[in-house]
């Protein structure tokens, strides 16, 4: 799944900016056919954001259903002779184009990309009229799940089980582009290194040819220098004297390929190519053959205004806010963040645990969420529809991601319940796909915190222990002291069952900022970080902990409720990106420990 760039043979243009908008109260659009045209609305709305907090209206932001968006589109002159796409980096949770009155594209997941070729319904230096209904309805059966129900007087109400607010619209960025007849269609990469000299053996697939075309393949330096080249659609590029890109430490190859006939270029693709070795050894998880410790957290695409919306000037904001905090990693909770946010973290040496939109498959949360606890694991619960989205949002993840070599773990699944009976059944298959799609990566699920050792049933499919943990806080609330035995005692019964290595994906209390304690009162800014040093003080007693990823990076939106008070406030920095005191601390023993556990610090 190669994203859309600018080369020799190919060029882009991006639809970002207003659009025409208009809600579907009344869910006629498609009934009337909308697309057909100019929307009858005074409503402009940007694109990329969430649409939920633009409008000061109620009934926009609480409305269940589909939006939809229009504006007019001139293809380049130009492009004569080309193929005409047209690409969504994502509508959530469901998206339909119409290129004036065709519908050319429709795809469900709201965090994947999509595209359709419009070559045959358009035409190069004329206006097109592009239209996009997203629909933000959550079902049993979508990832992440969520039900609907209807009130006496008519209203559409969605409810959910993940812990962060259904934002919706089109978060990231639309396109236009072109592409040759003959195309490069996908690349895959996989890197290792053998003393001094590195190797990247790569997988070219074409599409549009006759058979007649020749494939080459170079690798550029990070200066522009040629390293190596190969010919054919597959390989092993050998580097000599490999500069291996490191945590904390990137470097990039540039791989292109290039497709031609009798000389003349019909096509060419450049991908940024990190040459990194990723394994599980023991209680040890190595990268590039070395000892690696996770410090960072979990985070949310999720700022002020925009909800879920990519900005480029707030992702850097928030990237440079890591590197203060000493952070050298982040798990994509609960979703796949924009591609932009992968590249950066590709360029700036960030590793990453990447996530599908697996989040809410435990149907025992209905209670804490104002509900009623249900089977999980049963018709009409998380079953073969469920499995079947589950499926296509690990496929979609990983031919998205797979050459990122900031991507170091796939975490298929967030607090799903692995202890009911059915668990081993969904798992297990959805494991080996995952498996299968990447060898090279090692697969995790994120465990809850009911699923204690003696209970859990998953475990050992997986290759790494992911746990979310909130001893102090849902549990011995206000008892640290307590809390600190519950918690040692658990982690040793985990690598006691497995001896695998494990990360705290989750951790960390509610703290409202400004509010102060002499006594560590929950809430307070005191009981946060301490909080926080008492769950280090026993990740520095269990040595099969590699990694520490508190919740959360900042405070973020949620759905109304009586546990929220306008969303989660277990950020060590504001929902506006201020920090708070637990941040220093952080700091201090983030920049300490450097990627490794040789430094303990009392923070």
């Amino acid at each position: 799944m190669l994203k859309p760039q600018a080369s020799e043979t190919r060029e882009i243009v991006n639809l970002d900016g207003l659009y025409r908008f208009k809600v579907d109260f009344d869910r006629s659009g498609h009934r009337d056919e909308w697309f057909r045209a100019p929307l009858d609305s005074d409503l402009e709305m940007g694109v990329p954001a969430s649409y939920n907090d633009v409008f000061p209206d109620k009934a926009i932001r609480d409305h269940v259903g589909y939006v939809w968006y229009q504006r007019d589109v001139r293809v380049p002159r130009g492009w004569a002779g080309e193929r005409i796409h047209v690409r969504l980096d994502s509508a959530t949770h469901e998206g339909m184009v119409w290129v004036d009155e065709t519908l050319v594209a429709q795809h469900t997941g709201g965090y994947m990309p999509f595209s359709a070729d419009i070559t045959e319904h358009v035409t190069p230096g004329q206006v097109f009229r592009l239209t996009i209904s997203v629909n933000n309805e959550l079902t049993q059966a979508t990832i992440p799940p969520g039900t609907i129900t209807v009130t006496e007087d008519g209203r559409r109400q969605q409810s959910y089980l993940h812990d962060f607010y259904n934002y919706a619209g089109l978060h990231r960025s639309v396109w236009l582009f072109s592409t040759p007849s003959v195309t490069v269609d996908d690349i895959t990469v996989v890197t290792g290194f053998e003393a001094s000299a590195g190797s990247v053996e790569y997988s070219i697939a074409t599409a549009g040819g006759t058979g007649s075309e020749t494939v080459t393949v170079s690798l550029r330096d990070a200066d522009g220098a040629e390293v190596t080249h190969a010919d054919g659609v597959r390989g092993t590029l050998t580097i000599a004297d490999v500069v291996l890109w490191k945590p904390g430490a990137a470097y990039l190859y540039s791989l292109t390929a290039e497709i031609r006939d009798g000389g003349r270029l019909l096509d060419s693709y450049t991908l940024p190519v990190g040459v990194r070795t990723v394994e599980v050894h023991g209680k040890e998880f190595l990268i590039n053959g070395e000892p690696f410790y996770f410090t960072g957290f979990g985070m949310h695409e999720d700022h002020v205004a925009i909800g879920k919306g990519h900005s480029n000037a707030q992702m850097v904001n928030d990237f440079q806010l890591l590197d203060w905090v000493g952070a050298n990693s982040f798990r994509t909770s609960h979703y796949p963040y924009a591609e932009e946010v992968m590249e950066f973290a590709d360029r700036h040496g960030i590793v990453v645990i990447d996530e599908t939109a697996a989040v809410g498959l435990h149907l025992g949360f209905g209670a804490v969420f104002g509900g009623i606890a249900k089977k999980t694991y049963v018709e009409g619960g998380v079953d073969a529809n469920t499995a079947a989205n589950h499926r296509q949002a690990i496929s979609e993840l990983v031919a998205r991601d797979k050459n990122h070599p900031s991507v170091v773990i796939w975490s298929i699944a967030n607090e799903p319940n692995g202890s009911e009976e059915g668990a081993r059944e969904y798992f297990a298959p959805l494991a080996e796909l995952t498996r299968r799609l990447d060898p090279t990566r090692p697969v995790g699920y994120v465990n809850v915190m009911f699923d204690t050792p003696d209970k859990e049933l998953l475990g050992d499919l997986f290759d790494v222990v992911l746990l979310n943990r909130y001893y102090g806080w849902y549990v011995n609330n206000g008892d640290l002291e307590t809390a600190e035995q519950s918690l040692e005692k658990e982690l040793r019964e985990w690598d006691a069952k497995y001896g695998k290595p494990m990360i705290m994906t989750e951790y960390g209390p509610d703290t409202m900022p400004g509010f102060h304690s002499i006594y560590e009162q929950p809430w307070s800014e005191e009981y946060q970080a301490a909080f926080l040093a008492m769950y280090h003080r026993v990740f520095d007693r269990v040595d099969a902990m590699v990694g520490e990823q508190v919740w959360n990076f900042a405070d973020f939106q949620t759905s109304n409720g009586i546990m929220r008070v306008d969303g989660n406030k277990k950020g060590v920095f504001t929902r506006d990106r201020r920090p708070k005191p637990a941040a220093y601390a952080l700091r201090k023993r983030w920049t300490a420990l450097a990627g490794t556990k040789n430094t303990t610090s009392e923070a």
